[in-house]
């Protein structure tokens, strides 16, 4: 009896408190804020390992819980966590005894030594993970589980392809490896997810230098209404080079698939 008298005052106590601070205690604020949906189902880790193929550095962002970074870590890899909620970090470097730093993942500086990241990132700013990502010189790969729409965007899965897979792709692969139901996180996010993997090739497919990209940022700008329009403002021999890789000069920019923009540059970048 004294228990349940014990319990009871201490839930009045704290329903007091959140509801004089929006309903949501802070914990509840801090996985809304820091965009926290933590991995859960064993099966969807597996699923995740399995598709990142861990071995040497591994950086993980986003470790939370710490489900993923227990399992890659049990597969041989050298694992090194990143968190932002203090909380989080302390307690999973505790009950682990693996390293994880407290801090923002993208301010980090990347290893010189080859690496990969593998991780459940937070959906508010799995852009500017990516960014890092591909910015990284020494990356050799990176797993991430995202928004499921993310992926299928980035991959080209909807039959389109964004200017960022397309400006990368000389130097990195994009495919999208599985999908993860929002029944395998807690809480339970709004949507569902997909595991993305980018890795670099071992040799790029045009020569080092802005050209490629500056080409690409031309092509997805709109200039003149139509990618062929684009291209013809700064470049000679653009219709022989649709035609020599097979696109049609009314196609819009986002379904021209992105080895015929290795044609395109093979040809209008010599």
């Amino acid at each position: 009896m004294a228990s349940q008298s014990f319990a009871h005052g201490n839930y009045s106590h704290t329903q007091k408190k959140v509801r004089a601070k929006g309903g949501r205690t802070p914990r509840d604020r801090a996985r809304r804020e820091l965009s926290q949906n933590f991995l859960t189902d064993r099966h969807a880790v597996d699923l995740v390992v399995k598709a990142a193929r861990p071995a040497g550095l591994v950086l993980e962002p986003g470790s939370g819980k710490g489900a993923l970074t227990v399992a890659l870590a049990g597969s041989g890899a050298e694992v090194v966590g990143y968190e932002i909620d203090p909380l989080l970090a302390v307690t999973l470097k505790a009950r682990t005894g693996l390293k994880v730093v407290t801090g923002d993942f993208t301010a980090a500086r990347p290893p010189r030594e080859p690496f990969a990241v593998v991780g459940n990132i937070p959906f508010s700013i799995t852009s500017k993970i990516v960014d890092w990502c591909l910015l990284a010189p020494s990356l050799t790969s990176a797993t991430l589980v995202t928004q499921l729409e993310y992926a299928r965007k980035r991959s080209g899965d909807y039959g389109r392809w964004s200017r960022v897979t397309v400006q990368s792709w000389p130097w990195f692969t994009w495919e999208l490896l599985g999908r993860i139901g929002r029944e395998s996180f807690r809480p339970v996010p709004s949507v569902d997810s997909a595991i993305l993997r980018i890795e670099r090739r071992p040799e790029p497919l045009v020569p080092e230098g802005p050209a490629y990209r500056d080409m690409v940022e031309l092509g997805f700008s709109g200039i003149g209404g139509s990618l062929h329009a684009s291209l013809s403002t700064r470049h000679r021999g653009v219709d022989d080079a649709f035609a020599r890789a097979g696109i049609a000069h009314d196609t819009v920019v986002a379904f021209v698939h992105p080895d015929q923009w290795i044609t395109l540059a093979d040809l209008l970048l010599r």
